[in-house]
């Protein structure tokens, strides 16, 4: 019996990866040398609103005399100039979050029944709907607000006050119209519901098909299905439209500016009348202001540039680290 000498199969080399190379068609080279012309010139003029609002903002933090963080006063007319962004930090801050929990669930839900439940005939007249609503005008919006919504939310403060007042954030110790942070939270949430319902709802439909059919077919339920396979794949979908909404709401200025009634004082009570944001603070008093007080405006815009930042970058990080799971890499 004839014997057999074994052979040896070197190893395979191990595949490199390789980024992808320009084939040198005209098209091609044009296209590479716009997209990385875009991407440099979006850093640079990122970096020169950086540096216009650093320089400004550091002629009138030298001329102030009061703690730039926590001064509840804004006067940079007086002698000394004081002025803060502590409140102007703080209403920001709690409008915007108050329209991010009203806003986000509603629009992740209209967005799955746009995407999984409603009829063909329905979704496709509904969508075009949420997408209009998009494109109005922010003065539109502070116009209604303060005709519409302003007076008829007296009787929800007032039932809030009455069911709610002993969490101390919706209890109402002051008198006024319903001019406040929640008034502008709620005005807020409508505003941004279109841009975060648009994005969630193109994102589920990016879900693969494979993925539903297979859960079906194990004998899942629709709702275990999105429960399952379609939340999960879309949720940094969602975290981006959550971002997207988040930056107009914080960088809204007429529609704040129709409703709210400002004032320098930092309350929890939400209902109380009163309180201000970044934006609608420098469109109140940019023309009115003299030299030093625009240096002081542009240095609370230069705080609400940085906090922008901060949030889209934490965005990112939890988008990154959600990475690892994808529906359409499995």
């Amino acid at each position: 019996m004839a014997s057999t000498t074994p052979i040896d199969i070197p190893p395979a080399p191990p595949a490199e990866r390789r980024r992808p190379t320009s084939t040198g068609r005209v098209g091609d080279k044009v296209f590479l040398g716009l997209s990385r012309g875009s991407g440099i010139l979006l850093l640079v003029i990122m970096a020169a609103i950086a540096v216009f609002l650093s320089y400004r903002a550091v002629i009138a933090l030298s001329k102030n005399e009061g703690n730039f963080l926590t001064t509840f006063d804004w006067n940079p007319a007086g002698n000394p100039p004081v002025f803060g962004i502590a409140v102007l930090l703080f209403g920001t801050v709690v409008s915007s979050i108050i329209a991010m929990v009203i806003a986000v669930p509603i629009a992740v839900g209209i967005a799955l029944f746009i995407s999984h439940y409603a009829p063909r005939k329905i979704a496709a007249p509904l969508a075009y709907v949420i997408d209009l609503l998009a494109a109005v005008p922010s003065i539109v919006y502070g116009i209604w607000g303060a005709l519409v919504l302003v007076p008829y939310l007296e009787g929800l403060n007032l039932w809030l006050d009455q069911f709610f007042g002993w969490t101390y954030l919706f209890e109402k110790t002051e008198v006024g119209v319903a001019r406040s942070l929640f008034t502008v939270g709620i005005l807020l949430a409508i505003m941004i519901l279109p841009i975060v319902t648009s994005v969630s709802r193109e994102v589920f439909l990016q879900v693969p098909k494979m993925n539903e059919e297979a859960a079906l077919a194990l004998g899942a339920t629709r709702w275990e299905v999105i429960r399952l396979s379609v939340l999960p794949f879309g949720r940094s979908g969602i975290i981006s439209a959550s971002m997207l909404g988040l930056g107009r709401a914080l960088g809204e200025t007429m529609a704040v500016a129709t409703v709210l009634s400002p004032s320098f004082l930092i309350s929890l009570h939400v209902l109380n009348p009163g309180g201000g944001t970044f934006a609608q603070n420098i469109a109140a008093k940019f023309d009115e202001a003299n030299e030093l007080g625009r240096d002081a405006l542009i240095a609370s815009g230069l705080v609400l540039f940085v906090l922008t930042l901060l949030v889209n970058g934490a965005a990112r990080l939890i988008i990154a680290r959600r990475k690892e799971y994808s529906g359409a890499n499995a």
